[in-house]
């Protein structure tokens, strides 16, 4: 079965399509995450939508880009009320098929200084097919960005990516949570968008993207650009020429770290999606993320329509 809800997008926007993961996301704050064997009693419990397809979709979103979000929906309750959620925040639904079964979930807990534990279950994310993305991906008109993640199967996501490179149109994969790439999957990237640990994971020597050589070296081994997010310290990335360029974070009091990543990559896709200076994007991407570390939650931490514009327009001014 497929939603055939179809948002009505102003054409002089960016569009920006992601192929990814729902969840829903239960968090529980809590001083300190229980030893093996150990009970404790937790702060407090939120129930929230997520999922990286799904939060960097709503980022995109919130910055102004018409979104199309392609994914697989469980049966459940869950699934309702997801959908829901993409129809609220004016995201298009007519690539999401739903399939008998549960959505997925990702059970979260969130330590005192901000810092999480995540365990996502797939669910019905798992049952997206490489038809399902490339007939998205064949049928959206003006599509300026495609946005993937490992959070659904690989070949899902390099069958949308050389959909998108058929037709021109560039590709960011977040390589999150990490497994080795499919050398399908990474020919048909862009952009590869890591973290700290996700880059340390590619690295053949297992080195963490502390020096401009070691982010070098990596982008010459992959033969791709590389936007690594460094947590408090910003971002750093490849420019065409192989030099780095690195982007500070706003300085703020973080309180909860889940999320900010796909707030990055979905304002960061906005940035490039308009036309904006590279150096630019990763500068809105960062603005957005140290925003969001600032409030509880996911999706609930990222900037509304009004702070996001209030956003583009200090980075850009």
């Amino acid at each position: 079965m497929v939603d055939t809800l179809r948002g009505n997008f102003p054409t002089n926007l960016p569009t920006i399509v992601v192929v990814g993961s729902t969840m829903m996301d239960m968090i529980t704050y809590i001083d300190k995450v229980p030893e093996s064997g150990e009970t404790l009693i937790g702060d407090s419990f939120a129930l929230g939508f997520g999922g990286k397809g799904a939060n960097q979709s709503v980022m995109a979103s919130r910055m102004g880009a018409n979104v199309y979000m392609v994914n697989t929906l469980g049966d459940d309750l869950f699934g309702d009320s997801t959908l829901k959620n993409f129809h609220d925040q004016g995201i298009d639904t007519s690539f999401i098929e739903r399939t008998k079964g549960a959505s997925g979930v990702a059970p979260i807990w969130v330590e005192k200084d901000g810092s999480n534990r995540i365990i996502c279950v797939p669910g019905s994310n798992n049952s997206m097919t490489p038809e399902q993305a490339v007939r998205a991906i064949e049928s959206i008109d003006n599509i300026d960005i495609v946005i993937g993640q490992l959070e659904i199967p690989q070949e899902v996501t390099a069958a949308a990516f050389r959909a998108a490179q058929k037709k021109g149109i560039r590709t960011i994969l977040n390589p999150a949570p990490f497994a080795p790439l499919s050398a399908e999957l990474l020919a048909a990237s862009d952009w590869i968008a890591p973290n700290e640990h996700e880059f340390a994971a590619m690295d053949p020597q297992r080195r963490s993207p502390d020096s401009d050589e070691t982010i070098g070296d990596l982008a010459r081994l992959l033969g791709k650009r590389i936007l690594v997010t460094l947590g408090e310290l910003g971002a750093a990335f490849t420019t065409t020429t192989g030099e780095i360029v690195r982007i500070p974070s706003p300085k703020v009091n973080a309180i909860d770290t889940t999320g900010a990543g796909d707030s990055f990559v979905g304002a960061f896709a906005y940035g490039l999606a308009s036309g904006m200076p590279e150096e630019l994007a990763v500068k809105l991407g960062c603005a957005c993320a140290s925003k969001s570390v600032t409030r509880r939650g996911t999706q609930s931490s990222y900037s509304s329509k009004e702070e996001a514009q209030e956003i583009i327009k200090a980075v850009t001014s």
